[in-house]
């Protein structure tokens, strides 16, 4: 009976669903397939998410870094007056609240930056969709959706990388912060945190630098240009481009007009508003291969101390700039010379950097070529030859034969292939004479003259070798003007600084350069002596296009060989300054002498230096035998033969 209602079952079946295999036995159709598929990608995709999700918080940030902040210590750079010229590091400024600062300002933020900030909930997803069709339109990322709660998890929490990941693991931490914290929190903190440009971290930082006030104090005006750098802090920063922070603050009010926060007549009252000039020195630019280097020697004190500092300088702005224009000046107009960089440095009598130029262009090379450039002298290191020999007897009436000279293989020769027979030491100083030189050296000793030259606070590897002399052993620019300004303290170490003192923001004083009465490490007759015969070499000789109107002058030139390095290094009674030109891959230049563009440099820029200080004597006004009668005899001399000596080394 059973087996027969089988049968029966089977035969009751529809015959057409046994011949084309639809119906109940087929198993289904193509829908419910296509809806179990579905449930599946749902099932498998959510799985997926919540995969990378967890895995995106894995490795979270602790989330109370939001009261630790974390940032560099700042060094704000003074000049001798405290005039700000330059910051490194993070800068903050005071904490404010939402009633610290004008309403302007969180307006032009929400307007600007997040339309519907008080109404969502951390992600904007409307936002979202409209940066992505923006996005499509045009190919390539223009617009992005992040809330302000999303940049504050970024700012607070997250690297800058722009991936799948970092941007998830935004969004959830905006989440938290929602949950977390009210909407003014969240803003206040975002005013504090933000970063906008120049190493600024907040509102009030931000205004201290660009507007010289506090935040509480902005006009409308300001705080558009504010809320416009928040798209690129470097483009708009008004310290770098005025015209562009003018034009972004422009697209700030238009848009607070739109979302009702002012009218168009406020908006065209701020545009229309014409700021009070700036005290502020100048711009960023100003000493930067000086502050690179002040910034380097406080590097030690603030990996002890951590905490925000202000150094007080050296530096004097007004003949840094002087510096820096006649330096582009000179560069500009070499007439096809072949020379593309140069370095000045001026010391006040203590050693103090009054301006210091790097290179041509500290925006396409910060290599300072002050400080860290090695270059030979030349002849302008022939006056320590000279005060070696004095030291030991030389005067500067003594003969010395200017003849054919060889020491082994070497045979050095003058400038200009001549020989003047005999001659005296001032004359060969004045014409910067090669044989006379290596004889000198030769009646010294190497040893002598380098004792000489590390006295006079050269530190550099010198060579015992004659060629020395003539300046074959390489210097820093700022070590051989350093030396000079020790001939011109009559013989006592003058060794350059930059740093004056050093407090933290609550005034305390970390460090104070103490003025002590430098050692006198040669003796100061010879040095008079000296300085007599550098006079002429301004008077009557290789130097005479850097003699200054009415001041007095000592100096050298130099010249290294294939015109590879041309110097002048003088002072007068307030200053000296030393300037070097040349090519950083050492190639020659044509035909440059130190006699020429860097003397031509030096006057320039000095007589301007002069012009805004009284005359000083030096501290000799005589040479060789002391008093008015020999340099009497020294200026007549040089007027006898000013036009038949050419520019020599």
């Amino acid at each position: 009976m059973p087996k027969k209602r089988r049968v029966d079952k089977y035969k009751s079946e529809n015959p057409r669903a046994r011949k084309t295999g639809r119906g109940k036995s087929s198993g289904g159709g193509f829908m419910p397939f296509l809806l179990r598929a579905l449930i599946l990608a749902v099932i498998w995709g959510g799985i997926l998410i919540g995969a990378f999700v967890a895995y995106c918080a894995i490795d979270l940030p602790n989330i109370n870094q939001i009261t630790q902040p974390q940032r560099r210590p700042s060094v704000t750079l003074e000049t001798a007056d405290g005039a700000v010229f330059a910051r490194y590091g993070d800068l903050f400024g005071t904490h404010v609240t939402l009633d610290d600062v004008p309403k302007y300002l969180p307006e032009a933020i929400i307007a600007i930056e997040d339309r519907r900030f008080y109404s969502h909930f951390g992600v904007d997803i409307w936002g979202l969709m409209r940066a992505a069709a923006r996005n499509v339109v045009a190919g390539h990322v223009v617009q992005g959706g992040s809330t302000l709660t999303q940049q504050l998890a970024k700012n607070l929490f997250l690297s800058p990388d722009r991936n799948m990941k970092r941007k998830v693991q935004e969004m959830m931490l905006a989440l938290w912060l929602e949950h977390t914290y009210s909407k003014d929190q969240i803003l206040t903190a975002y005013l504090n945190r933000v970063y906008l440009g120049n190493g600024t971290y907040g509102v009030d930082a931000a205004s201290r630098l660009y507007f010289e006030k506090p935040a509480s104090e902005m006009n409308l005006r300001e705080c558009a240009i504010i809320a416009g750098l928040l798209r690129a802090p470097s483009r708009y920063a008004p310290s770098h481009d005025m015209a562009a922070a003018l034009a972004r603050g422009k697209i700030v009010l238009e848009t607070m007009v739109e979302e009702g926060f002012i009218t168009q007549r406020e908006k065209k009252a701020a545009i229309d508003y014409v700021p009070p000039p700036s005290h502020k020195p100048g711009s960023g630019g100003d000493g930067r291969y000086f502050a690179d280097w002040v910034q380097d020697q406080t590097g030690p004190l603030l990996e002890d101390a951590a905490q925000d500092i202000i150094v007080t300088t050296t530096l004097d702005l007004n003949l840094q700039r002087t510096a820096e224009r006649d330096v582009d000046a000179i560069l500009s107009k070499q007439d096809g010379r072949d020379v593309s960089q140069a370095a000045l440095v001026t010391l006040a009598p203590d050693g103090g950097v009054r301006a210091m130029v790097g290179g041509r262009d500290y925006r396409t090379s910060q290599y300072n070529r002050a400080t860290q450039a090695m270059r030979q002298p030349g002849s302008a290191f022939k006056p320590i030859v000279y005060l070696a020999a004095i030291e030991q007897g030389l005067s500067p009436d003594d003969i010395i034969p200017d003849a054919p000279l060889t020491l082994g293989h070497w045979s050095p020769e003058n400038f200009d292939g001549k020989y003047r027979g005999p001659i005296t030491a001032r004359e060969a100083l004045a014409e910067s004479i090669n044989t006379v030189a290596v004889r000198v050296f030769q009646r010294v000793g190497a040893d002598r003259v380098i004792d000489t030259a590390r006295a006079l606070g050269i530190s550099s590897p010198l060579e015992h070798d004659p060629a020395l002399a003539l300046g074959a052993s390489e210097v820093t620019p700022l070590e051989i003007t350093g030396a000079y300004a020790s001939l011109a303290a009559g013989g006592r170490a003058i060794t350059p600084y930059a740093i004056k003192e050093i407090r933290n923001r609550q005034g305390e004083v970390l460090y104070r350069h103490t003025d002590v009465n430098p050692p006198l490490t040669v003796d100061e007759h010879a040095v008079r002596v000296l300085v007599g015969m550098m006079e002429d070499v301004v008077r009557y000789g290789t130097g005479k296009h850097a003699a200054l109107e009415g001041r007095p002058v000592a100096g050298k030139t130099g010249t290294s060989s294939d015109y590879r390095d041309a110097w002048f290094l003088g002072f007068t009674g307030n200053y000296t300054t030393g300037v070097w030109l040349g090519n950083d891959d050492n190639h020659s230049m044509r035909k440059i002498t130190g006699g020429s563009l860097p003397a031509q440099l030096w006057h320039d820029y000095m007589t301007e230096a002069e012009a805004a200080v009284p005359e000083r004597d030096l501290l000799s006004s005589g040479g060789g035998f002391t008093g008015a009668v020999t340099n009497e005899i020294s200026k007549a001399f040089g007027d006898f033969i000013h036009g038949i000596v050419g520019n020599g080394n």
